[in-house]
């Protein structure tokens, strides 16, 4: 009889928002495999569970799927767990999913902390209908093209940037959705910094642009036509 697969969201900073059926689940999976298991440790550390880790992420997920699937074929139950927030959200825990299924295993995903659904519902935005694009692409051409694109929808549009590109991407966003369109970056969540950055995008963009700039943030673009 083969084991389970186990999606088991972390905290995305503050490590209170970790569930009870979360740490149930971490203290009875047989292994829980993870992004930097420095990271998890200090996780698994202060729920007081000690359990074997397994690496997981980009550079060694084709390496290491067969070895998850086969354990998993020999009736171990496996926490999939990601750094922070949701597992296969932009997170390589996608394929490792989508092999279990394949193969006839049950995963079984449990609801949790997830950074793009925090800062929506923060933000003061549109929440009936939205497009997540995850990281966009980071040539300046195809990212322009993919958020024309998400344009087309007339969705609230959410994605991830990180704090040494923000300002650039700002700058195409205000050249795709024009300078005077809401928009909100979250950054920091749930930390004791925490922060909603709102405006139009010409506001945001000079506030960034007189401060040091720290943390990846989620950007939430309002998209009405």
């Amino acid at each position: 009889m083969n084991g389970t697969l186990y999606v088991v969201p972390t905290p995305i900073g503050n490590l209170e928002d970790i569930t009870l059926r979360a740490i149930r689940i971490l203290q009875e999976a047989d292994t829980v495999v993870c992004e930097d298991t420095r990271q998890t440790i200090k996780l698994l550390s202060h729920l007081k569970i000690s359990k074997p880790l397994i690496s997981f992420y980009t550079q060694n997920q084709l390496k290491r799927i067969p070895q998850i699937i086969s354990m998993l074929k020999e009736s171990k139950n496996i926490a999939l767990v990601s750094d922070c927030g949701t597992p296969a959200i932009s997170d390589p825990g996608y394929y490792l999913i989508k092999e279990a299924l394949v193969n006839n295993i049950s995963v079984v995903p449990l609801p949790g902390a997830c950074a793009l659904i925090t800062a929506l519902v923060g933000s003061g935005l549109d929440t009936d209908s939205f497009i997540f694009l995850g990281f966009l692409r980071r040539k300046a051409g195809k990212m322009k093209k993919e958020l024309e694109l998400a344009r087309q929808t007339e969705k609230t549009i959410i994605f991830y940037e990180s704090p040494h590109r923000i300002l650039k991407t700002l700058e195409i966003c205000k050249e795709v959705f024009g300078e005077n369109s809401d928009i909100v970056l979250a950054r920091e969540l749930t930390k004791k910094f925490e922060e909603f950055i709102r405006g139009t995008i010409s506001e945001v963009i000079n506030n960034l642009s007189n401060r040091q700039i720290l943390g990846e943030f989620v950007v939430i673009v309002s998209n009405k036509q």
